[in-house]
């Protein structure tokens, strides 16, 4: 099921799968691209394993999810980046109404299914448009090579930088910032060699990823700034 795909028919089933509260609570709760097994997800949604194992099954068949099995157990995870860009773009705020203040390190820089999003992902897809290192083609985002130089520099390993030109991005629109980070795989693959360079690291709990003091200043060789 992708964006560009979807006949009225899928839109109304997407729907209607979203329309029980506890089932997107347990699709929420897989947007940061890791996957779970039904106790966790029951557990986020609040209801008992029975009630858990039917919504799971529904989600299952209507496309959602994929499941995983390991030994005794059976790990779900969100079918695909595609289905993780609708969630982000469905849980759009109303407009004018404030983010809870807890929010605040989550609105800053969080995972959307294992990409960037947040005040960061949106200043970092707009530095490299802006600078010519992104650029759209009919096959979505593309790198330049000389984008993958600049990263190098920056201090990511150039190893990594060296494999984005191959890889495709979308654009997927920032629940909070209502505006685009960078997504699909090339988003997945820099998030990834930004967190193993240490300029992010991964919150204790939930999505928000956490930019450290030099990552901030690795991020500024970019042109690429947080706002305030």
């Amino acid at each position: 099921m992708t964006q560009a795909s979807l006949t009225p028919h899928q839109l109304a089933e997407f729907g209607s799968l979203l329309a029980e509260p506890a089932r997107a609570a347990m699709l929420l709760a897989l947007v940061d691209g890791t996957a779970r097994p039904a106790g966790e997800l029951a557990q986020a949604a609040g209801i008992g394993a029975p009630t858990a194992s039917a919504h799971l099954k529904r989600l299952l068949e209507g496309g959602l999810l994929a499941v995983q099995a390991q030994g005794r157990h059976r790990y779900y995870r969100l079918a695909s980046d595609e289905v993780a860009g609708w969630l982000e773009a469905l849980a759009l705020p109303r407009r004018n109404v404030a983010l809870p203040t807890g929010d605040a390190a989550l609105r800053r820089a969080r995972s959307c299914y294992r990409h960037l999003a947040g005040q960061l992902g949106v200043a970092l897809c707009a530095g490299l448009l802006e600078r010519g290192h992104l650029t759209t083609t009919s096959d979505g985002l593309v790198l330049a090579p000389a984008a993958a130089d600049a990263l190098a520099a920056a201090g990511l390993d150039p190893a990594a930088t060296r494999r984005l030109p191959d890889l495709r991005g979308r654009g997927c629109l920032d629940w909070t910032e209502r505006r685009l980070h960078l997504g699909g795989p090339l988003g997945v693959a820099l998030t990834g060699a930004l967190l193993e360079a240490g300029w992010l690291r991964r919150a204790s709990h939930g999505r928000a990823l956490l930019p450290s003091a030099e990552g901030l200043r690795r991020f500024s060789l970019l042109g690429v700034r947080l706002p305030g």
